[in-house]
């Protein structure tokens, strides 16, 4: 429904005069120039009528129908519904229902133009919004908890040698004068909101990656394709005997590997294209795997980035590939 001032004035304007009609005896709101008699007659010979296609609306059809199609070929489209051949018989109809409604023998290109337009209009489209993926870097993590146990390690290397001295009644240490100048507990609460706000810190300066929908639905459907292909592949080896244990199972480095070569000609020769594309598909693998459980792992999962390259992958059963 396209806003349009001068045609929503009209449409108000009609509304409030006819609701302004039901008040007064004048019938001056609703002026219809043929009466209700005449409009049952004239649909009643339209039912009559029979048009045929001529050939050069048979191509325009054609045309039409092709460019429903490619809006849907694209990964899953957007529509609420795929366009078949249904669609190619509903603007059939409506082009013949064109035809009659002006008493037409012969279905012209413009009645299908305008079925097309009608058929296009009332498509439902499902607005999506990009799909955010967040960038951890693991690799700081481990810095930052090796650097803790190794703090651990000196603390509880200091806690032996204090375990180890020898108390004797009497003698000065020197804790006296530490316990003194030392806080209470409060010094171990801030010592904790500081924690907590590194911790905040950290999570807010993780990198996020936007992916548009349709790029994400076309690699999403085209490893799901693939790995579902080698199922049906694998069900019997070179031998002949079966090899269930293999079917439909690739390593995670071996999908990047393989959608790159399908990729081959749109990266080129850039090397900066190359470890962007790399990057984004990692990046959908991994949402694949722990967000939409269109992939599962086969075995142990990964812990880390550095085992994810090893990690057996395979389609989930359950899902369709469309």
């Amino acid at each position: 429904d396209d806003c349009n001032p001068q045609a929503d004035r009209r449409v108000a304007q009609h509304i409030l005069n006819v609701h302004r009609s039901k008040w007064n005896s004048r019938d001056d709101a609703v002026k219809p120039p043929f009466t209700k008699e005449q409009m049952q007659r004239y649909i009643r010979f339209c039912r009559t009528v029979n048009p045929i296609i001529t050939v050069e609306s048979q191509r325009v059809l054609v045309d039409c129908y092709r460019k429903l199609r490619q809006g849907d070929t694209m990964g899953r489209s957007r529509s609420a519904y795929r366009i078949t051949v249904r669609q190619l018989e509903s603007m059939v109809r409506l082009s013949e229902a064109m035809a009659r409604l002006h008493c037409d023998a012969h279905v012209q290109p413009h009645y299908v133009r305008e079925a097309f337009r009608l058929l296009k209009t009332s498509i439902i489209q499902v607005e999506t919004s990009d799909v955010d993926m967040e960038d951890d870097d693991d690799d700081d993590d481990d810095d930052n908890n090796g650097g803790n146990d190794g703090g651990d390690a000196a603390q509880h290397d200091n806690d032996d040698d204090e375990a180890g001295a020898i108390f004797r009644p009497g003698e000065y240490t020197g804790q006296d004068e530490e316990n003194q100048d030392k806080p209470d507990e409060p010094m171990e609460d801030e010592d904790a909101l500081a924690e907590a706000e590194q911790s905040k810190a950290k999570k807010s300066k993780k990198k996020k990656t936007k992916i548009s929908y349709e790029e994400y639905e076309s690699i999403a459907t085209a490893v799901a394709t693939h790995l579902r292909s080698l199922e049906t592949e694998g069900d019997e080896g070179e031998d002949g005997n079966n090899n269930n244990n293999n079917k439909g199972v690739m390593k995670w480095s071996e999908i990047v590997e393989w959608y790159l070569e399908q990729m081959e000609q749109e990266i080129g020769d850039s090397l900066e294209v190359l470890n962007e594309m790399k990057k984004k598909l990692n990046l959908v693998i991994r949402r694949l795997v722990n967000v939409d459980m269109i992939l599962i792992t086969i075995g142990e999962p990964p812990r880390s980035k550095r085992d994810e390259p090893n990690t057996r992958l395979s389609v989930h059963p359950n899902y369709v590939v469309s």
